[in-house]
């Protein structure tokens, strides 16, 4: 039950008369008296709220950044018409700040034995599952004096994916990869270290490619072409330990390292490779496995949509051991981790050999914009100071990054906008060179 403004407002503007003509007991009771039964009336017509029938329907997945609706289905199975306000209440960041009044609430206006639908527009702020919360209505009576109210659950989960914002680069690495396997018209002929097929051999042709032995056999010049590798195992690594926690810019460095992975994976499966995907920091948080080239998108974006960084160091000897169970055979291994000088150097490095010696790997890392515009400042003793913390820590990564080559890690460091495309090209240039 619920009293309304109007009723409040009744009974101020009839205890004034009162107090300024006969201010006695008799008139505030002759007043608010009326007041009462007229509000009991009123609640007593109002339809009730616990025999109406909820269902809802709608979107169940979205990308960040994209709106979703979900339909809410109200049935009023009795005998009064409903007059009702509904407050659909969902988390905190199903909206942008400031708009969950306006989003939330609802007017609705039942005939006995009818239902309608309203909508409720989403526009979540961060990844992972947003479930509903309960469903309050408030039923007025005709004259809007008492209010029944009761809520109701209606379960519904609406999943927030990535939103794979380095999508626009996909065409121009399926370009190159078209060029790579010699099906486009380019200047070059196809790269690759596959043998292919023979072909006659035309003008301007590299000579190294001649096959002599088939020449002898046909008498004329043949040629051998070639493609790049096909069938490969990617596994890709996400270290979902503290590190991944820190921010750049708007966001954590986990969802850009995931926006890559999602490039990576897009290109890999389109030149025919097998992907793979691994969540780990001191215990696997999500996993990927043999799914086919169409599949493989959609898999990566769902396991990566409910992924949050934790605040645990990650265990480099168990991430190794769980990636040389994963990758029984030769690989291509791609960290998506930090360059932090002391987690790069206690946990990973004593450990590169036993993933070096069976597998090709890839670390990519995500630097932060800030501390190259920190190495530019200058003018004032604090930018001077700033410079120098700046230059410092490029210096400090550039020596972590030369360990890892040392051990014949390829390493890719790179801010988050250009991240997803650096790591998409030094793929291309494994796949160009055979090194996968």
């Amino acid at each position: 039950m619920a009293l309304t403004g109007r009723a409040a407002l009744l009974a101020a503007l009839g205890s004034i008369p009162v107090g300024i003509l006969e201010p006695s007991w008799t008139g505030m009771l002759a007043v608010n008296g009326t007041l009462a039964l007229a509000c009991a009336v009123d609640y007593a017509l109002a339809a009730p709220v616990r025999g109406l029938t909820l269902t809802r329907s709608g979107d169940t997945s979205v990308r960040l950044g994209e709106p979703a609706e979900v339909h809410l289905t109200v049935t009023n199975p009795g005998t009064r018409p409903l007059r009702a306000r509904v407050r659909d209440a969902w988390p905190p960041s199903s909206w942008l700040p400031g708009t969950e009044t306006d989003a939330s609430r609802h007017t609705l206006a039942i005939p006995a034995g009818e239902r309608r639908r309203i909508t409720t527009r989403l526009l979540p702020t961060r990844r992972g599952d947003r479930r509903a919360d309960r469903v309050t209505i408030r039923s007025y009576g005709p004259l809007g004096l008492l209010a029944r109210q009761g809520t109701h659950t209606v379960p519904w989960t609406v999943r927030v994916l990535p939103p794979f914002t380095s999508r626009k680069h996909l065409p121009s690495r399926l370009a190159r990869l078209r060029e790579l396997d010699g099906r486009t018209s380019v200047l070059t002929r196809g790269e690759g270290t596959e043998f292919d097929s023979l072909r006659d051999y035309v003008p301007g042709d590299d000579t190294r490619s001649i096959d002599w032995r088939a020449t002898a056999r046909q008498n004329k010049v043949a040629v051998r072409t070639w493609r790049p590798e096909r069938d490969r195992h990617i596994l890709i690594c996400l270290d979902t330990g503290r590190t991944s926690a820190g921010r750049v810019g708007d966001a954590p460095r986990l969802d850009s390292a995931m926006d890559a992975a999602l490039l990576l994976a897009a290109l890999a499966s389109r030149a025919g490779d097998r992907v793979d995907l691994l969540a780990h920091d001191r215990r696997t948080r999500a996993q990927v496995q043999g799914r086919s080239a169409g599949d493989v998108l959609p898999a990566f974006v769902n396991a990566m949509a409910t992924l949050e960084p934790e605040l645990v160091e990650t265990d480099a000897r168990t991430l190794v051991s769980t990636i040389l169970r994963n990758a029984p055979r030769r690989s291509l291994v791609v960290l998506l981790t930090s360059l932090d000088a002391a987690p790069t150097e206690e946990g990973l490095l004593p450990l590169l050999p036993r993933l070096t010696q069976r597998h090709t790997v890839l670390l990519a890392s995500v630097a932060d914009p800030r501390v190259e515009e920190m190495t530019r400042s200058r003018g004032t003793l604090d930018a001077v100071y700033e410079a120098a913390a700046g230059t410092q820590s490029q210096a400090t990564r550039r020596r972590t990054a030369d360990q890892l080559s040392r051990h014949g890690v390829h390493v890719v460091d790179a801010t988050p906008d250009t991240l997803a495309p650096a790591l998409a090209d030094a793929y291309l240039s494994l796949k160009a060179a055979g090194r996968l």
